[in-house]
């Protein structure tokens, strides 16, 4: 009789891989399909600078992680000194911001599909430690731009990012009046700062320590995982019930 149970369960071994196929764990490392991205992340010994706590799996590679060092990097010729000298200390948080974009591999579940040209994918509200954020507001509040949204809008007629003609150079502050306004508007909605804090588990850090490992891999592996239990009930409920459907039918015939 082992028979006659071989369709039923070659059904509910389909299903099976059905449900499993976007478990998501191909969120949990995996670079975005952007401009200066790898295909696959992997082990980079030589990366420089702020970028060297993704040394041992990232998206970046060496050449990418020197560049963005620049005060106008060869990567998108955008200028942080459109407004003056930016304060030291600000340009290190927008230097590891890219450092994180760039080179990253666990912001998968927050990618989302775009249609530019320099891109095919970005990432969408990520939720970035509120200490991080709060950190780099601090430390730009009084440095200068013309812009609170610098994902557009610029005049590149000069081959780099210069301010609009209308546009006035103002402080941060001005710009960004709190820390929310800076992290969540300066990239459109790339990050959406969140309430947990870091070491959590449950946000993203922009700065780690690489000798006590990357702790956005367990965030990662969260929200992937919490997006899984999520979509699971919507997918496996049909595909259930057909199985039992057909396992009475099977059975009865």
């Amino acid at each position: 009789m082992a028979w006659k149970w071989t369709p039923p369960l070659l059904l509910l071994a389909w299903i099976a891989s059905m449900c499993s196929a976007r478990d998501r764990t191909d969120l949990i490392n995996v670079c975005m399909d952007a401009k200066h991205h790898k295909t696959k992340p992997g082990p980079e010994d030589k990366l420089h600078d702020q970028c060297s706590p993704w040394k041992k799996n990232a998206c970046c590679s060496v050449s990418t992680s020197q560049e963005l060092h620049r005060d106008t990097s060869l990567l998108y010729n955008f200028n942080w000194d459109h407004c003056g000298q930016m304060e030291p200390a600000c340009k290190r948080h927008f230097i590891q911001d890219t450092c994180l974009y760039e080179c990253s591999p666990n912001l998968g579940p927050w990618i989302q599909q775009v249609d530019q040209s320099w891109r095919k994918e970005r990432f969408l509200d990520v939720p970035l430690c509120k200490e991080d954020c709060q950190s780099w507001w601090e430390a730009c509040r009084t440095s200068y731009t013309c812009k609170s949204d610098w994902h557009k809008g610029w005049n590149w007629t000069s081959g780099s990012n210069k301010c609009p003609v209308e546009a006035v150079c103002r402080t941060f502050e001005s710009y960004f009046p709190t820390p929310a306004a800076l992290c969540e508007g300066l990239w459109s909605h790339s990050y959406k700062v969140s309430q947990y804090s870091r070491g959590s588990g449950r946000c993203i850090q922009m700065w780690f320590d690489p000798a006590q490992g990357n702790p956005n891999e367990e965030v990662a592996r969260f929200y992937a995982l919490a997006m899984k239990a999520r979509a699971m009930p919507h997918r496996a409920g049909p595909l259930l019930l057909s199985l039992a459907l057909m396992l009475q039918l099977w059975l009865l015939g």
